[in-house]
């Protein structure tokens, strides 16, 4: 995980490949049908995307807003799509409450596809924009974020 010293880009950049590699997890424990595995897998992967989603909704959105940004632009489109991951990840728990790890990760296909298209404009507009937008506030925002 990059210092976030690093900024804005490589912080949230490396929390989505971190959120990736927690997925690959959890179809790796469902397709070796190692049901107890996959239960850990799966709490690890939920809580890091809650709380990827909480950082961006509770810290960096917010402060893009008071920097400036005008919620019914990106931020709106970003709130939009986390409306939908937390759906699909709603459904997922369900999934994983009764022990339906094919549903599980059927779900989690959809969950990607959405995730893969979000985080492309995240990573090529979004965070070089809080880059730009934040930069003198990053120190400030970082402690909000290490708390996470």
């Amino acid at each position: 995980m990059p210092n976030l010293a690093d900024g804005a880009a490589p912080w949230f950049t490396e929390d989505h490949r971190n959120c990736d590699r927690l997925w690959a997890d959890v179809e790796g424990a469902v397709d070796d049908g190692n049901d107890d595995a996959a239960q850990a897998a799966h709490a690890r992967f939920d809580a890091a995307m809650s709380r990827h989603l909480d950082m961006e909704e509770q810290v960096l959105f917010p402060a893009l807003e008071a920097a400036g940004m005008p919620r019914m632009g990106p931020i709106h489109v970003m709130l939009m799509e986390h409306d939908q991951m937390r759906g699909v990840l709603r459904t997922m728990a369900g999934c994983a409450d009764a022990g339906d790890w094919e549903g599980v990760a059927d779900h989690g296909d959809t969950l990607l596809m959405l995730i893969q298209q979000h985080n492309v404009k995240e990573e090529a507009v979004l965070y070089p924009m809080a880059e730009r937008l934040l930069g003198p506030r990053w120190p400030e925002l970082s402690e909000k974020l290490a708390r996470y």
